[in-house]
This record gives structure tokens, C-alpha cells and sequence, in this order.
């Protein structure tokens, strides 16, 4: 029990128990000291429980049985399931408090030393706040130097803007292609903290390209996960698939917007055409050149200061106009041409009125046409036969026997045909029932496989999940193991433990060893008095024959069965004594145990207790008659 109890001293000196170097043992303990480390450890395990209790036991009697109490209760409260009472700490007992600290002990937390209320040091101090402090930046996520706060001076808050970024990405092409990429991103392409206009947005910008592209990714692999394997076609072939129907539907969508264009019925072009050709068209037909010709301020303003005016006649002085006279005049120049431009919006809209009813009314005629169409078609080839017939009546009856030969012969060749098609169509079907048990099982195959596939997604998923949780308990346990105090020797304490495994196993083997040698002495006992009452039933029997006869042998029968009881009683003194023995082993034993539990001391300081109860109750009552 030594290394057990150094082991308990040691964890009980971490919470911060007094304990001197001195002491060995938990036999060493005291009242006092059990009860303080008792308190220290359910402190530790419950802040709350223990807050109340006290580390010393008071001078009263009765309080010290107050405080035994509520200690019991405390140990009881954090899930002791021994026999505890007051007596545990008063009157101690090695085993029982060996239990209760050891249960204690196990039920301290990872890092007992933190949270005790008792300094050991200043050095001791200082690496668990220097401990503390590396922890906490540890803890933190590393940032790029963009992304940190400045330490010193004013922070400077800038708004999330991104720009665009052109990032150096494999291509794909011939040689020469390749090669040109490669140049212009090694000798043109700026890097990537030099393309956004301002310092402060390449952070965003680079996290905004991150994001996109990191979508992208799992927008692809979820579509590829639920719709790409159904379809059973290889990524590339899926993606060429998806970009030929995105480019069909962008053509319809193109169709669609521009309106028909086709011909009208009597070749005349459509009458839808382009805005822009009719804005064109109206801006050439508009009454007044100055309609569409009329520029902005600066123009006028650069017309008004620049355009060279034609010369007076030499009887009429030139005049300056005013910066005044030219204001007024190119504010109202610009209400007319505000007037102007609402009257073309009026009649841009008007014509778009006007479009709209032109492509409707040639919807309806294009459908009108074709019904013609469809309908002419149908007369012109009644009139086709109608005119065959017509041909046909004047020589009736040779035509008849022509039509009957031509039925004849058009139904024996029908007839060879079935027969020759009969004798394909036997192997065709076969080759066909062939081909679709080949394709039904390739389908059931490939429906195996994608669900593999699938449950091999998930399993793949799970196993993600599990090792990234083993890999963050992997990192708890490293810091606690960091954390935890690393004066004493695990190696030392693992010697230790190697040496107990090892005497444990050597007391196995003698105890082994010592019940087959029991064993084999309790046959050999068992077999010599089978073998004894063997004998002695022949001799006896064989003398009693002969007693009858001689006188001698009758003296002798009675000696042998005066030697065999003696025997037996011989036998049975020799057991005896050895119950006795093993009586006396195992008294001696409960005594030692009971010199171990301090029984006669307990019973000293019981009796001393209750002749300080009696005195305290004595000096109580005689206060009470006083007052």
C-alpha cells in the first residue's frame, strides 16, 4: 500500500492539502488533516457543496460531531457509496479513509491545481498564468496580416467592397495557346494584392472569390451526387450535355424575343421590323434637320464661344451678348428639346403600339396561309386522281385485267415477303430478347453499383465526421495532457505500478502453488485411511477367525482394536489441533487488524469526548440555572 499512498499524498498535496514531507503513510494521518483534505477535495469537485464546509475541526465536542455531519453527508451528496459517518473522521479508521480518499482522488477533475483556492508559489503562479496566456492564443485562429486589427493608434474601419480578380488557372488548347497564357500571366497579370483599385479590398475581394469558387465546388458535387450519376455519363460528357441544352435555350429565348421574321404570303418582307432601323427611318423623315441635331450644353456652349459668326455690314456695330442672354437662351433651346424628346417617346411608344398589332395580325395571316396551303394540297391530289381515273375509263376493261394482274402479283410478292420476313424475324426476336437481358441486368448492375456508390458517399461522410471529432478529442486531450502538472515522474509511477503486477503474480503462484500441495497432501491423507480401514477390516477379520480357536489370539484381537481406536483418537486430537491453529492464525489476525484500526485508542478518546460532552452539558446547565 506504500506507492498508493504516496500517490493519494501527492494528489492530495496538488489540491492543496497541508501535508508535511514527513508523512508517508495514510496510518499518519490525523483527524484534522483527513478532514482537511477531505474538504480541499470536495471543494475542487463541487465549488457549491464544499464553499460551506470547513478546512479545521472547532475545540467543541458538539460541533466537531456537527461538522463529522455535514462532512458525511457532503462525501455522500458527490456519489461515495461506502458506510460514512461521523466516525470516519473522528475516530479513523485506515481502510475506510484509504476508500473515501481514493474515491475522492478520482472523482477531482483534469486540472485540480486551477482551480484550488491555495497558492503554491509564485513560480508556480507564473507558469500557469504564462500557461493561461499561450493557451488563450492557441485558441485563437490564425488571420492573415490584411485581416488583423492594428494594435496601435486608431483602427480604421473599411467597408466590404470586392472586386473582381483574374486568378493564373490552368487552360486548356494547343501548344501556342498554353504558351501565351503562361506569358501573359508570368510578364502581364498584376499579382493579386495589385489588381483592386484600393488597399482595403483585397481581402474582400479574395474572400469573395474564395466563396464563389468554394460554391461552385459544392453546388458541382451536389449535382453531380444527386442528378450526374443517375444519368450514367462521365463528368466531362455530363458537363458538354449541360452546356449544349444551356445553349439551345439561349438560342430559343433569342428566337423567341426578336419576333417572326419570315416572308408574308405574297413575298413582301415582314412587317415587324428592327427599332432600331425604324427610329432611323423616322429621324430621316422628320420635317425640321434640328429635330435629332441638337447637342448638350457644352456643345452649345462651345457653338456660342467657338463658331466663327459671319461678318456685319460695315454700317452696323458689333455687340458682345451677355453670359446672361446666352443662359436664358440655352435654357430655353433645352426646354424645346425636352418638348421634342417627350413628343418622340410618345411616338416611339405608339409605334411599338403599332408593332405589336402588325406582328399579330401577321401571326393570323401566316396561319391563314398555311391552312390555305394545306388545303389546296388536299384538292390538288383528289384532282390527281380524279384525272387518273378519268384517263383510265376508255380502255375499262384491259386496265381491269392490268389492275388484276398487278393485285395477283403484288400479293404473291407480299406473300414471299412474309415468308422471308418470318425467317429473320425468329432470329431478330432471339437477338432481341438477348440484348434485353443483357440490358436489364447492366441496368440492375449499374443500380448495385450506384447504390455502393452512394452508401460508400456516406460512409466516406461518416468516417469524415468521426475523424474529425476523433482528431478534436485527440487535440482536448493533448492540451490537458499539457496542461496537467508535470513534476511527477509518470515513468516512476508506471515502475511502480510494473512492480505491485509483478508481486501480485508472484503471490498468485505461491498461493497456487501452496493449494496444490494442500490438495495433493488431502489425496494422500484420504488414500492412507482408505488404505488404514482396508487393513485393519482384513486383520480384524482374520484374527477373529483365529480368536475363536486360541486363547493368545483373543488377547490379541482385543489389542488391535484397542490399538485401532487409539488410532483414531490420535487421528482426530491431530485435526483438532490443527483448527485450533488456523483459530489462533486467524485471531491473531482480527487482533492485528483491530491494533491497525486503532480500537483501543478510539475507545480512549470516545471516553475522553464524552467526559467533555458531560462537562459542556455540565457547564450549559449550570449558565441555564444561573440565568
Amino acid at each position: 500500500m506504500e506507492e498508493v499512498d504516496n500517490i493519494l499524498i501527492h494528489a492530495l498535496r496538488q489540491v492543496g492539502t497541508d501535508i508535511g514531507e514527513d508523512t508517508g503513510s495514510i496510518r499518519e494521518f490525523t483527524s484534522e488533516l483527513i478532514v482537511e483534505a477531505a474538504v480541499r477535495c470536495i471543494r475542487v469537485i463541487d465549488p457549491g457543496l464544499g464553499g460551506t464546509l470547513p478546512t479545521s475541526l472547532p475545540p467543541g465536542m458538539s460541533a466537531r460531531f456537527r461538522v463529522g455531519m455535514s462532512l458525511a453527508q457532503a462525501c455522500q451528496d458527490v456519489g461515495y457509496k461506502g458506510e460514512i459517518g461521523y466516525q470516519t473522521f473522528l475516530y479513523s479508521n485506515e481502510p475506510e479513509i484509504r476508500s473515501l480518499l481514493m474515491f475522492l482522488v478520482e472523482k477531482l477533475p483534469r486540472e485540480p491545481a486551477e482551480t484550488s483556492d491555495q497558492p503554491t508559489g509564485k513560480s508556480v503562479v507564473l507558469q500557469r498564468a504564462v500557461a493561461a496566456a499561450v493557451r488563450a492564443q492557441l485558441a485563437v485562429p490564425w488571420l492573415p496580416p490584411h485581416c488583423r486589427l492594428p494594435t496601435h493608434g486608431d483602427t480604421q474601419v473599411h467597408r466590404f467592397h470586392s472586386q473582381p480578380l483574374s486568378l493564373p488557372h490552368g487552360a486548356k488548347g494547343s501548344e501556342q495557346r498554353l504558351r501565351d497564357v503562361k506569358d501573359y500571366q508570368r510578364d502581364l497579370l498584376p499579382p493579386v494584392t495589385a489588381q483592386p483599385s484600393h488597399r482595403a479590398s483585397v481581402v474582400a475581394s479574395i474572400l469573395e472569390q474564395h466563396t464563389a469558387e468554394l460554391s461552385a465546388a459544392q453546388e458541382w458535387d451536389s449535382e453531380w451526387k444527386s442528378q450526374g450519376l443517375l444519368s450514367r455519363l462521365t463528368p466531362q460528357e455530363y458537363r458538354c450535355r449541360k452546356v449544349t441544352r444551356l445553349r439551345k435555350r439561349i438560342e430559343e429565348q433569342l428566337r423567341s424575343a426578336s419576333g417572326p421574321t419570315s416572308e408574308s404570303a405574297f413575298g413582301a418582307p415582314s412587317s415587324t421590323p428592327d427599332l432600331c432601323e425604324l427610329l432611323q427611318a423616322f429621324r430621316s423623315s422628320a420635317p425640321s434637320d434640328d429635330i435629332l441635331n441638337k447637342g448638350t450644353h457644352f456643345t452649345h456652349t462651345q457653338k456660342f464661344s467657338f463658331t466663327p459668326e459671319a461678318a456685319p455690314p460695315s454700317s452696323t456695330p458689333v455687340t458682345l451678348q451677355s453670359e446672361g442672354d446666352v443662359q436664358l437662351r440655352q435654357q430655353d433651346e433645352l426646354k424645346g428639346l425636352q418638348q421634342q424628346v417627350q413628343q418622340l417617346s410618345s411616338q416611339i411608344e405608339q409605334l411599338e403600339a403599332d408593332m405589336k398589332n402588325m406582328s399579330v395580325t401577321s401571326t393570323q395571316v401566316l396561319d391563314e396561309l398555311k391552312q390555305r396551303q394545306l388545303g389546296n394540297s388536299e384538292r390538288e391530289e383528289r384532282m390527281q386522281v380524279k384525272k387518273k381515273t378519268i384517263d383510265l375509263l376508255p380502255d375499262a376493261d384491259n386496265n381491269l385485267l392490268q389492275l388484276q394482274a398487278v393485285v395477283e402479283a403484288s400479293t404473291k410478292r407480299v406473300v414471299s415477303l412474309a415468308s422471308q420476313w418470318e425467317k429473320h424475324r425468329a432470329p431478330l426476336i432471339d437477338e432481341h430478347r438477348r440484348l434485353r437481358e443483357i440490358c436489364s441486368t447492366q441496368e440492375l448492375e449499374s443500380t448495385r453499383k450506384l447504390s455502393e456508390i452512394k452508401s460508400l458517399h456516406n460512409k466516406i461522410r461518416v468516417s469524415t465526421e468521426e475523424a474529425k471529432s476523433k482528431e478534436e478529442i485527440y487535440k482536448q486531450l493533448v492540451t490537458e495532457l499539457e496542461s496537467l502538472p508535470q513534476d511527477a515522474s509518470r515513468s516512476a509511477y508506471t515502475q511502480r505500478i510494473l512492480e505491485i503486477v509483478t508481486n501480485i503474480k508472484k503471490q498468485k503462484e505461491e498461493i497456487t502453488k501452496i493449494l496444490s500441495d494442500t490438495k495433493e497432501l488431502q489425496k494422500e491423507i484420504n488414500s492412507l485411511t482408505g488404505k488404514l480401514d482396508r487393513t485393519f477390516a482384513v486383520t480384524d477379520e482374520l484374527v477373529f477367525k483365529d480368536a475363536k480357536k486360541d486363547e493368545s489370539v483373543r488377547k490379541s484381537y482385543k489389542y488391535l482394536a484397542a490399538l485401532h481406536e487409539n488410532c483414531n483418537h490420535l487421528i482426530q486430537t491431530i485435526e483438532d489441533t490443527g483448527t485450533i491453529l488456523r483459530e489462533i492464525r486467524d485471531l491473531e489476525e482480527q487482533i492485528e487488524t483491530e491494533h491497525g484500526n486503532k480500537t483501543v485508542a478510539n475507545l480512549e478518546r470516545i471516553l475522553d469526548d464524552y467526559k467533555a460532552i458531560r462537562q459542556e452539558n455540565s457547564a450549559l446547565a449550570a449558565k441555564v440555572r444561573e440565568g
